[in-house]
């Protein structure tokens, strides 16, 4: 059996497939010799293709979960349902509608009965391949670079002005300058045709300060899958990778829905039932409900509606594959449950924060947002408001206003680290404490008034941005600095710093 790739380059969402068919070793002939090379079967992908003339079976497979949206027609001036290929094609008998549950094909003969005894029932593999992998989100999560105890928002958006990012570009921002940085991460996943109909650099430049503030922008062919798993709660649209989230047990909020969702679908099932978000609301707290009063059984009914007898696609599909060659099907075993790979980490670093700290007896508590996304807000009663940086942010004037300022990467020993605060409150007049961790463990911070320093954290490993920026608030205030032990509060975490102030440790002035 012989096997070979071809594709339809008049797409308009084309972008990238002959690289990805390459990069996959894949033989690629091109499309006008499709009929030449007188298949014996075709499988497709898309239902938008002009099938070569001859005899040989049609299987068209979904690239989503049924036929959930009116898409727009390009063969005509209106509308049609995503996945289902001319009827002219169902009534020469060859094609074969893949689908991964029975009412979809009730729906089919609905809206078009020359469907009649064109459907294949066998399942969907994505969503097998997503259930072989559920137990792997921690490990996927730490791939990503989400810290322990942190939760991981995905965004997740289809195509189309009634999409996710068609709606709300700034979403993705909104979010990240709504979440403390201590205690979440944000990813988003765009759907293919985002990125073939708009390219990279429109999307990055869209998304500019959200990636900036440490969005993780997911790439589109296998690892989203990955980060789907990954996700503590996911924020999408009427795409499929939502309702994909849905029957992962995760819990779901509804940034935007097209009213190109066909009545009577999963999906469009789960747009009545999953709560919206409300952008301009309390983004942190409807997030925070969403995760604390999850119920993982929810969309229980919607996902039975989608899949059926998960756990079987492969070997259904190949039973099918091997029907239509008319060829005996081999005796060996199933298809192997393979676990998903992992995804590699995509974010840029943070750089900068704006930071909230309140000071009360014995401890600190510390909010940090990405400074990219962070609105200005002032001080209030018993809190202080300051922007601190790491050494490496680009924009030179939010270097320059900030209180805080942290060495890159800790300091090979004490001296080279007061060295560095001392340079660094020279080149930066602004700046009121300077700090470095160090190869040893622990942290030391240089005050503009001359002094040092140093803290140790239970936790060796620590971020030194928390511990300088609970510095900085204790050092406004009447709170000694000499011998002192505190609670540092940062998201759901508690540690407990020790602070010394070095004798014979000043700065010169």
């Amino acid at each position: 059996m012989n096997v070979v790739f071809a594709h339809d380059p008049t797409s308009a969402f084309n972008a990238g497939v002959l690289d990805l068919l390459h990069d996959a070793g894949c033989r690629v002939i091109p499309w006008e010799q499709v009929n030449q090379a007188e298949p014996d079967l075709i499988l497709t992908a898309s239902e938008n293709i002009e099938v070569p003339e001859g005899h040989c079976p049609v299987l068209v497979l979904p690239h989503g979960i049924g036929f959930q949206k009116h898409v727009p027609d390009s063969r005509g001036p209106g509308d049609r349902l995503s996945g289902v290929v001319p009827d002219s094609l169902l009534e020469s008998g060859r094609a074969w509608l893949a689908i991964s549950h029975p009412s979809q094909e009730e729906q089919l003969l609905a809206s078009h009965p020359k469907a009649a005894g064109r459907t294949l029932l066998v399942g969907d593999p994505c969503y097998d391949e997503l259930l072989v992998s559920a137990d792997r989100a921690d490990t996927y999560r730490r791939a990503l670079g989400v810290p322990d105890r942190h939760r991981l928002v995905v965004l997740s958006s289809t195509w189309g002005g009634g999409s996710l990012i068609g709606r709300h570009p700034e979403l993705a921002a909104r979010v990240l300058g709504a979440l403390p940085y201590d205690e979440f991460r944000v990813a988003a996943i765009l759907h293919p045709n985002v990125w073939a109909g708009h390219g990279s650099w429109q999307i990055r430049n869209i998304l500019a300060p959200a990636l900036d503030a440490g969005l993780m922008l997911i790439p589109h062919i296998h690892a989203w899958r990955s980060a789907l798993v990954a996700a503590d709660v996911v924020v999408g649209d009427h795409g499929s990778v939502t309702l994909y989230g849905a029957a992962l047990g995760k819990p779901v909020l509804l940034g935007a829905f097209g009213n190109e969702s066909v009545e009577g679908t999963s999906v469009a099932a789960l747009g009545r039932a999953a709560p919206r978000l409300d952008d301009r609301g309390d983004v942190h707290g409807q997030i925070t409900s969403a995760l604390t009063g999850h119920a993982p059984d929810r969309f229980a009914a919607i996902v039975e509606g989608a899949f059926d007898q998960p756990g079987r696609a492969l070997a259904r599909l190949r039973a099918a594959l091997y029907d239509l060659l008319e060829l005996t099907e081999p005796t060996q075993a199933a298809p192997p449950d393979r676990y998903l790979g992992e995804p590699e980490q995509s974010g840029t670093t943070v750089t900068s924060w704006k930071v909230t700290t309140t000071v009360s007896p014995g401890s600190v508590t510390v909010d940090r947002r990405p400074a990219a996304v962070s609105p200005d807000e002032g001080e209030t009663a018993g809190c202080f408001v300051h922007l601190a940086c790491d050494e490496r942010e680009q924009d030179r004037r939010t270097l320059e206003n900030a209180s805080v300022l942290l060495q890159r990467g800790p300091a090979r020993s004490l001296t080279a680290a007061l060295q560095w605060i001392e340079d660094a409150l020279g080149r930066f007049p602004g700046c009121h404490l300077a700090a470095t961790a160090l190869s040893q463990g622990g942290h030391v911070a240089g005050l503009r008034d001359g002094r040092i320093v140093e803290a140790a954290m239970t936790e060796p490993r620590a971020d030194p941005g928390l511990s300088a920026t609970a510095v900085y608030a204790l050092s406004l205030t009447t709170a000694p600095l000499a011998d002192t032990r505190v609670t540092l509060k940062a998201g759901a975490r508690e540690h407990d710093m020790i602070i010394r102030l070095r004798p014979q440790g000043r700065l010169r002035s």
